[in-house]
């Protein structure tokens, strides 16, 4: 039993220090884009009905560092600003799906190809449901647009102020490794974690062994991941895992579009706001897109010769391994910072809950 922790625990470690340069720089380079990209400029493309308005909405949820619940405020708000039903709802599959901190692990814990798959399905996924979404509903008009709030200073934008350079960057660095690290830190040490288990104690070609490599494979996993709540950063770990342990590269694509799109929260927020109708669209096209593009992804692998189980960290000699140290000592700091601010806020809020 002692052996296994140690192995488990050895297996989260190595993990972790792979990711740790990309993620720290996944996460400031998430703070500058939620900082330097204003709300009225989002709000400005993704007005009308149509196929444009669906595609700029896939487009601009790529990058940005929203993950699955904390997409839900920002969707409603550009709901409410004119955004179509097929722009929101592409907003809410392309936005959790990927980001400029997940595409930067999935660089650090697999392959370029992998990296470039992702978010270029994520992409597809987001335009086919909200194309459908545009084709089928009938768009109703929005309400009044609500006043802008500047992403620096949090005041009202009505007066026309501006903010230096430093002070955008300084906002970026705390928004980055405040908030949302803050979001995702509990996750992604489960995460971690739950790899290093599928590391240490799942024996080799166990997926290829129990569910196969075809389709049925991927709607194993699309079950598994619709149902739970898991953002695109932790569930990269997870996923690498078991492509070490057989799963094939499609099947675990399937996991990493449909678990951050899909929870009870975003359904709950895509029937209220959207429809029934469009809850059904937006479930029906993310499972089937989803294994279509994991058909895709594996064709692709068999095309270009590339064995699976050989793209797991394909990138880990990249990078120095003193330089990964480091980042794995910031990057451990940062979160023990954060999960320790979570822990002693929850106290608090019960405390004055009872007043």
């Amino acid at each position: 039993m002692d052996i296994l922790i140690l192995r488990s625990l050895e297996a989260t470690w190595t993990i972790f220090v792979e990711a740790s340069v990309y993620l720290l720089f996944g996460t400031f380079v998430a703070g500058l884009i939620a900082v330097m990209l204003p709300q009225e400029t989002i709000t400005r493309h993704l007005g009308g009905g149509g196929l444009k308005g669906v595609a700029k909405a896939a487009l601009f949820g790529i990058p940005l560092p929203l993950c699955s619940c904390g997409v839900i405020p920002t969707a409603v708000s550009l709901r409410r600003r004119g955004a179509s039903r097929g722009a929101t709802l592409a907003f809410l599959i392309s936005t959790p799906e990927t980001g400029v901190d997940s595409v930067a692990i999935t660089y650090a814990l697999l392959d370029p190809l992998y990296t470039i798959f992702r978010p270029v399905a994520a992409f597809t996924t987001a335009l086919v449901t909200g194309g459908l979404a545009s084709l089928i509903e009938r768009e109703e008009p929005p309400a009044a647009p609500a006043d802008e709030v500047c992403q620096v200073c949090e005041d009202d934008t009505g007066d026309g102020h501006t903010h230096s350079i430093g002070e955008k960057l300084s906002k970026a660095i705390r928004y980055g490794f405040g908030d949302l690290l803050g979001d995702i830190a509990l996750w992604l040490v489960v995460g971690l974690v739950l790899a290093g288990l599928i590391t240490a104690l799942i024996p080799d070609a166990f997926f290829t062994t129990w569910i196969g490599s075809g389709i049925g494979s991927m709607v194993i996993m699309l079950a598994l991941g619709m149902p739970i709540y898991i953002c695109a950063t932790a569930s990269t770990p997870v996923a690498a895992a078991m492509i070490a342990k057989g799963l094939n590269p499609g099947a675990a694509l399937v996991f990493l579009l449909a678990g951050p799109a899909t929870n009870a929260a975003t359904l709950t927020v895509v029937v209220r706001y959207l429809g029934a109708r469009s809850a059904a669209i937006y479930l029906s096209s993310i499972a089937a897109v989803s294994i279509l593009m994991g058909l895709a992804l594996n064709a692709a692998y068999a095309a270009a010769g590339i064995a699976p189980s050989s793209i797991v960290m394909a990138s880990r000699e990249l990078l120095p391994h003193g330089l990964k140290l480091a980042g794995a000592a910031v990057l451990g700091l940062l979160l023990a910072r954060c999960l320790i601010k979570r822990a002693w806020a929850t106290p608090l809020r019960v405390a004055r809950a009872e007043r």
